[in-house]
């Protein structure tokens, strides 16, 4: 079963806001512009991949100037189409764009994204706003995942009450055949409510990064029991020894087969990796130079 880090940044973005950019060399004890020496291109990234013993990381664009900064889709694109181990993440703000799920179709099928990360501490918006329902029918229809931040920020002008997981209930009983992803699982204040509408809701998931590995157990006391609704990731480069973590993680008190299904089944079977390098969208076939839905 391959190890599949769900929660990758890039050390390279075109803005940093302050409070990124003093939390990065916090965290890492690096400048911004020492990490994307160490990290800033493919090939070096993979390295560290290699190092850490992870075989596939799905690298998210971040387009949230007030709080952390920008990384833009074409960027993030460019930089995965050097190995299909590099799975592609955009990012939608409502804010930005006049019609998201437009710009979410065109993400997907000409620029070859494989789901969509969305920002509401950052980015100030309510996870079952009305505005953002053609956003969520549009991933529904093209059958690719909508992960989002929940819980906590510790960066300066995030907007916490955005983040409550309870507000992707809406979402998940208007938008059953969607996946959607909990980044954190509800971080801080609602690892409880994001545990219980885990188990509620067949198609939520929620995913670990930032999260200290040997916290597990007290955030998630039933972890065992929604392994299959759970992903390991990291938050690199915020969270910079991703090979602690899976260590850490593999000596938990959980079956082996908790394990494997957290640290890389689970994100394989999202995203429609089999043995082999088989890396299409969830959902998608190639049929000439386009992409069309399966039935």
């Amino acid at each position: 079963m391959p190890v599949i880090d769900w929660h990758i940044h890039t050390a390279y973005y075109e803005s940093y806001a302050p409070g990124w950019r003093d939390f990065l060399i916090q965290q890492t004890g690096q400048t911004p512009e020492r990490l994307v020496e160490l990290y800033g291109t493919p090939e070096k990234l993979l390295a560290f991949m290699d190092e850490s013993g992870v075989d596939y990381g799905v690298i998210l664009v971040e387009i949230a100037p007030i709080t952390t900064g920008i990384v833009s889709n074409e960027y993030v694109a460019e930089f995965c189409r050097v190995s299909p181990r590099l799975i592609p993440f955009a990012c939608v703000n409502p804010y930005l764009v006049t019609h998201p799920a437009r710009e979410l179709e065109r993400l997907v099928v000409d620029l070859g994204f494989r789901g969509v990360k969305l920002y509401p501490t950052y980015n100030y918006f309510y996870p079952n706003e009305p505005m953002m329902y053609p956003l969520y029918a549009k991933a529904q229809e093209l059958r690719v995942p909508v992960m989002a931040h929940t819980g906590s920020s510790v960066f300066p002008g995030a907007r916490i009450k955005y983040g409550d997981p309870i507000f992707w209930d809406d979402v998940c009983v208007d938008f059953p055949d969607l996946v959607v992803v909990m980044a954190h699982c509800g971080r801080g204040f609602w690892y409880d409510r994001a545990q219980f509408l885990m188990r509620l809701h067949k198609n939520l998931y929620g995913d670990l990064a930032g999260l200290p590995p040997q916290n597990l157990l007290k955030y998630l006391p039933e972890l065992e029991r929604i392994s299959r609704k759970v992903l390991f990731g990291t938050d690199f480069p915020g969270v910079p020894d991703v090979k602690k973590n899976l260590d850490v993680i593999r000596r938990l008190p959980l079956s082996d087969e908790a394990k494997e299904r957290i640290l890389g089944g689970n994100a394989a079977r999202l995203l429609g990796i089999t043995q082999g390098l088989r890396t299409e969208p969830r959902g998608l076939r190639r049929t000439g130079d386009h992409l069309r839905t399966e039935n």
